[in-house]
């Protein structure tokens, strides 16, 4: 009988980068309990650090698991979207009353369904777009904001409404089908002209000279590019683009018309079942990493 010890226990490694970046959304839970929004607010980007190193970790050190994979989705739905969700309803979001806790549950079920979403449909998607926005961007526009507006001084009061549609709106997002571009094409490994560097630096430079201002801003913006990519990409907007169960991928405006697809269909029926198996290879070489 062969030895079965080798395959029991967890990988130290990843599952100690996700445990940290749990630990740092508890915290946020705690401080926005305490009054210290600003902090509760850093402790959730700084647990978006941890949850974009395990992932990578393990893979770079062979260390994937089905547990990890397991753990990394519980430690997400409590770092970014339970976490977010408190820190706002402490800071603005109490002040409306039921309007408040339900937008809160909003963002929270919005997370949850996301996480549900992208881990079922695992491998069957195209690895160069996310469908929904990903709930740390999610999590970061809702941090953002929070950290805006305790490092500004802003009255909660008075921006309560603000806090209300900006927690629904990414809430609804995260269950969205629009595509946003997930960044697993570029080719971190190759080689860049020297200028790109210097627009790192930049980068940089402008993110630590207002970070709470300028992170905020980058995550909405990349919360409206999924809606400006989506129907920018089809011929005519229809409801399976924005929500509901998709049969297929966005018609690209190139696409060709029902006849000529029936025709392409048909012409499908005569391939041979080599041919079948070559398309079938291809398609799970496309299957994203993730």
């Amino acid at each position: 009988m062969p030895d079965q010890s080798k395959h029991r226990g967890i990988y130290l490694l990843p599952n100690l980068l996700t445990t940290a970046g749990l630990f740092s959304g508890f915290y946020a839970i705690v401080a926005s309990m305490n009054g210290s929004f600003e902090l509760a607010a850093i402790a959730i980007f700084v647990a978006m650090v941890f949850d974009g190193l395990d992932g990578r970790v393990a893979r770079l050190t062979n260390t994937q698991s089905e547990f990890g994979a397991e753990y990394d989705s519980m430690a997400d739905i409590v770092s970014f979207g339970i976490a977010p969700a408190l820190v706002a309803y402490n800071w603005a979001l109490h002040d409306v009353g039921k309007l408040g806790w339900l937008a809160a549950f909003i963002f929270v079920a919005g997370g949850a369904l996301r996480l549900a979403r992208f881990n079922t449909a695992h491998g069957s998607s195209d690895s160069r777009y996310f469908q929904g926005l990903a709930i740390p961007s999610a999590a970061a526009i809702v941090a953002g904001l929070v950290w805006v507006g305790a490092k500004y001084d802003i009255d909660p009061e008075n921006v309560s409404l603000i806090v209300v549609f900006f927690t629904i709106a990414c809430g609804l997002l995260m269950v969205s089908n629009f595509k946003y571009h997930s960044f697993k094409d570029v080719d971190w490994r190759g080689k860049v002209n020297f200028l790109v560097i210097l627009l790192v630096v930049l980068v940089f430079v402008v993110v630590a000279t207002e970070p709470a201002l300028v992170l905020f801003l980058i995550f909405t913006a990349y919360a409206v590019s999924g809606p400006v990519m989506t129907i920018k990409n089809v011929n005519k907007l229809r409801l399976e683009h924005i929500l509901g169960d998709q049969k297929e991928e966005c018609e690209p405006k190139s696409a060709a018309s029902p006849v000529k697809q029936q025709d392409d269909a048909s012409a499908k029926e005569g391939t041979s079942e080599a041919d079948t198996n070559k398309k079938a290879e291809a398609k799970r070489n496309d299957a994203p990493n993730d």
